[in-house]
């Protein structure tokens, strides 16, 4: 079998001119002497074909770049859909009424700000794109039929996420406050980086009592680019690196979740949300409608507003108040977002840095390369090599990160490995974004501090690392 890496080095964008190929021939070949056969990235083109040259506060909103002339209207009416807000119904805008009744945002875009990652609020700040999930503690006989199809057994009152908006007749459930803390993480050299640690607090709850064992996650609002085409990597290709019981003894042990397919009826595989609770666009979409807005669908067909909470007596706006041909925009929409080309790959402290992040073994969970299958009737989406530095598998990040809240196979402590592409661009579309899965880290450095468990090791080699080898890593991460 040859070397992923040398075959990485024939894929060399027509981008790079004829002069810079030697040169990131020899920095990809050095690489795989230096690593574990991680492959580096030879070309700009992360999301293979379809990517794009953007790098300014649009650069998470422009579609696939090889998506035809005549599926671009397609992707403007899904924009439409994804951007602009809901209304109260009744209204004269009766294909976007219906929210509520109880509600987090009235607009995909006011979680997925500019299609990128969302914040948690500042102090005295209503939290619109970091919501709280919510569920109670599970009798795995008692709720078999529920673990089944949910993943886990929400509130019979509060149901499964915590809404603290209303429409005019209604309360929000309650208020999320946020108390954040400091603490020091002291690395080898002497630096001292401070890490904030959020303490998750609900308060004034209008719809009864909170149990004590309640139980909560966080959830920042991730970025929306090249979903479709992780939507078609082989699910035989993402299932070979999974190890669940480590056995090759290298400390990795990604699990695969499975979920339940609202539209085939079955167990799938998971491979979107922070836990990889959902298998597919279509149903995470919908799923979103219905717990963030408040909007009924023909896949998810109940709100999160529980019968207790009264909100089948609020009007509606039609049923489904999400239609099928709206919905189909929209999970068109949210399939053809452009992954934004690499930069500055050439640069020597990048190219250090790309070694680094494959020496510190982060590529055994942020698997850098994946081609991807066909997808009918998307030319665009079908046997693109691409670039998203994940493997889609559940790992144990360690109690740090923990919730305590397990989604079908996912325990407390296990988050899917979220994807690096566009990474270096968050702040860019959105000033305020947060990365993990809470938003609490605001610089790449403290994200890679909070990495525990399986990452553990990887952690403390970045621990070890000189100034100037940690910086190298961090430019190599800005420039995903």
């Amino acid at each position: 079998m040859k070397s992923p890496c040398i075959d990485n080095a024939t894929g060399v964008s027509g981008r790079l001119t004829q002069l810079l190929v030697p040169l990131l021939l020899l920095g990809v070949l050095a690489g795989c002497s230096e690593s574990k056969q991680y492959p580096l990235q030879g070309t700009p083109d992360s999301g293979g074909e379809g990517s794009v040259e953007k790098s300014d506060h649009n650069a998470f909103s422009l579609p696939q770049g090889n998506l035809s002339m005549s599926k671009r209207l397609d992707f403007s009416v899904g924009n439409s859909f994804f951007r602009n807000p809901w209304v109260i119904a009744p209204s004269s805008t009766d294909a976007r009424d219906g929210l509520g009744s109880l509600f987090n945002t009235n607009s995909c875009q006011g979680c997925h700000i500019k299609d990128g990652r969302g914040h948690p609020p500042q102090p005295g700040e209503s939290s619109i794109s970091l919501f709280l999930r919510l569920a109670m503690p599970a009798d795995s006989v008692k709720d078999a039929d529920m673990l089944k199809k949910h993943g886990f057994v929400p509130h019979p009152v509060y149901g499964s996420q915590l809404q603290t908006a209303a429409i005019p007749g209604f309360k929000p459930e309650a208020e999320l406050v946020i108390d954040w803390k400091e603490r020091v993480d002291t690395l080898d050299d002497g630096t001292r980086v401070i890490l904030r640690e959020p303490d998750y607090r609900i308060d004034n709850p209008q719809y009864g009592a909170l149990p004590v064992d309640l139980l909560i996650s966080p959830r920042v609002a991730p970025p929306m680019i090249g979903l479709g085409l992780l939507a078609h990597i082989p699910e035989g290709d993402i299932l070979a690196n999974a190890d669940q019981d480590d056995a090759n003894n290298d400390g990795i042990s990604g699990k695969a979740n499975r979920v339940w397919d609202r539209a085939k009826e079955t167990s799938a595989l998971g491979r979107f949300g922070l836990k990889a609770s959902e298998p597919s666009i279509m149903q995470q979409s919908m799923g979103a409608f219905a717990g963030d807005m408040g909007l009924t669908s023909t896949l998810v067909s109940i709100t999160d507003c529980t019968p207790t909470q009264g909100c089948d007596d609020a009007p509606h706006g039609g049923e489904p108040e999400v239609s099928d041909e709206i919905a189909g925009f929209i999970d068109f929409y949210a399939s053809s977002l452009a992954v934004p080309a690499r930069r500055n790959m050439t640069d020597p402290e990048v190219m250090a840095g790309a070694k680094l992040f494959n020496q510190s073994d982060c590529a055994a969970c942020h698997t850098p390369r994946h081609v991807t299958g066909d997808a009918p009737g998307r030319p665009d989406l079908s046997n693109q090599t691409i670039w998203p530095y994940t493997d889609l598998l559940l790992h144990d990040m360690g109690p740090g990160l923990a919730d305590g809240r397990g989604e079908f196979l996912a325990d407390g402590n296990e988050w899917r490995t979220s994807p690096l592409w566009g990474l270096g661009l968050a702040q860019q579309v959105n000033p305020r974004a947060g990365f993990l899965h809470d938003g609490r880290a605001e610089t790449l450095e403290q994200a890679i501090l909070w990495h525990g468990g399986e990452a553990e090791e990887s952690t403390d080699s970045f621990r070890a690392m000189s100034i100037a080898e940690r910086t190298s890593l961090v430019r190599f991460l800005e420039s995903l």
